[in-house]
């Protein structure tokens, strides 16, 4: 399963259901770095240290980040989706197909039915 690092935006209901799927995840609050103004570049910076990969909502910002150095251990960009378990069920799909997620940029978009 994957170890992820779930951005400071990122639905907490979603969290909790990936760790029900059996990924590790880490939130910037539990990490401490909540509304301490940090940059999105230090957000990746710390993924990196702790070898997760980035769960975000804050798409256009990260994918420019990845686009700019691809040296990190995924980024994960994701369309809001208020089916809590939908959202969690297509990220779960998305990074469970077996390739690893280092240096890879994938996004999560919300089906429209």
């Amino acid at each position: 399963m994957a170890r992820f690092y779930a951005d400071e935006q990122f639905p907490f209901p979603v969290v909790e259901l990936l760790r029900a799927l059996g990924h590790d995840v880490l939130t910037v609050q539990e990490a401490e770095n909540a509304g301490q103004r940090i940059t999105d570049e230090e957000v990746l910076a710390f993924a990196i240290s702790q070898k997760r990969s980035i769960l975000t909502i804050n798409r256009d910002d990260f994918i420019r980040l990845h686009r700019r150095d691809s040296n990190h251990f995924g980024i994960i960009a994701c369309t809001n989706h208020r089916n809590w378990e939908k959202f969690a069920a297509r990220i779960d799909e998305a990074v469970t197909a077996g390739e690893p997620l280092q240096g890879k940029l994938i996004r999560v978009v919300r089906q429209v039915n």
